[in-house]
């Protein structure tokens, strides 16, 4: 059974900065794309960022792009999401995902077959 359990969510200022983290196991790591969606209080959920198994692919919503920067370390089994310059509408819990199939950073919420519980994001103007 693959878990996944994120970390490094809480309040920050806007125009801060913050990394969430999500460690994965039960699984060979290094097949699956890792995904970071969001969801905001009366929102459906929404992708954020994406990366490749191998780490060499990457994908963006265009609302985050040149901000957040999503890597991995296929050694420590971790997917991690950099968040530079936040704003107020970045506030939300934000999961992270694990997709099995095909190793590319999709953006779909259906292309994900493992997800963590979530971490709260909140950001103040």
């Amino acid at each position: 059974q693959v878990q996944l359990v994120e970390s490094g969510g809480g309040l920050v200022q806007a125009g801060a900065s913050l990394r969430l983290s999500c460690a994965v196991s039960g699984d060979t790591f290094r097949n699956y794309a890792m995904g970071w969606f969001r969801q905001a209080p009366g929102k459906e959920r929404e992708f954020v960022a994406a990366i490749s198994g191998n780490g060499r692919s990457t994908n963006y919503a265009d609302s985050v792009k040149g901000r957040f920067t999503i890597s991995r370390d296929n050694a420590k089994n971790t997917a991690n999401l950099q968040m530079n310059t936040m704003a107020p509408e970045d506030t939300a819990v934000y999961f992270c995902a694990a997709e099995r199939r095909s190793g590319f950073p999709r953006t779909g919420i259906v292309s994900y077959d493992y997800w963590g519980q979530g971490t709260q994001v909140a950001v103040s103007s």
